[in-house]
């Protein structure tokens, strides 16, 4: 990475950035000084069946509840190794205003032997409470998506159909047959942000501070499991 910026070559990373946060800021730094965007690939950010549901948020219609939960099966690991390779996907995706204090994080950690198997992170981020989950020791792999508007719900448990319930009646969503299974989980979108960021050599500073925020959680939460494991 240190090559391409000497270089002035703009770069995109897979997340996470580092699995330190004092990293992403230093690399922040380094990308402001040699003027070159430094993008991360959150394709979650792009999954083209929330787009719709998640654009009704408004002042007239606040969004109420937000929960993303991804599962594992059978695979417990270390806190650092669970959270910034896996969980951050869970804290990035439901971490859309980038405004949350840490000290206002609610943290659960489970965890069998020296390994962590769950973890559950809440705030509220002014009239929408926030939910993060993952255990990875679930009977399957899955991810589910809740949201919550008033009287008006969406339940996902894939990312080509969910429900959307209503006037107490559920109607299916779903995404045009034949969608690719890259636009799907939004690798698609991902990779057209890219390309404009590229065309224009810069990343908006909202994207920024999103990318740090959601590290920054990630930090957060590693640093008081590790707490408890030692």
């Amino acid at each position: 990475m240190l090559n391409s910026y000497e270089q002035r070559i703009p770069v995109f990373v897979d997340k996470p950035l580092s699995t330190d946060y004092g990293n992403c800021e230093t690399l922040y730094n380094l990308a402001e000084q040699v003027r070159q965007p430094l993008f991360i690939g959150f394709n979650r950010r792009y999954l083209p069946i929330l787009q719709e549901p998640l654009s009704l948020e408004s002042e007239a219609s606040p969004l109420l509840f937000l929960r993303w939960e991804k599962n594992r099966h059978n695979l417990p690991g270390l806190p650092r190794t669970f959270v910034f390779d896996d969980f951050i996907h869970p804290l990035d995706s439901v971490n859309r205003a980038a405004v949350v204090n840490t000290e206002d994080l609610l943290i659960s950690a489970q965890m069998l032997g020296s390994g962590v198997n769950r973890i559950d992170v809440q705030w509220q981020s002014g009239s929408t409470f926030i939910q993060a989950s993952m255990n990875r020791l679930n009977g399957m792999t899955n991810e589910r998506v809740s949201l919550n508007y008033e009287n008006r719900s969406y339940l996902f448990d894939s990312f080509q159909a969910g429900v959307l319930q209503e006037n107490n009646q559920e109607q299916i969503i779903r995404l045009s047959d034949w969608t690719p299974m890259l636009a799907t989980k939004g690798f698609y979108g991902m990779i057209e942000h890219w390309l404009d960021v590229v065309s224009q050599g810069k990343l908006t500073e909202d994207v920024i501070a999103r990318n740090l925020s959601s590290h920054l959680l990630a930090e957060t939460i590693c640093q008081q499991v590790e707490k408890c494991i030692r």
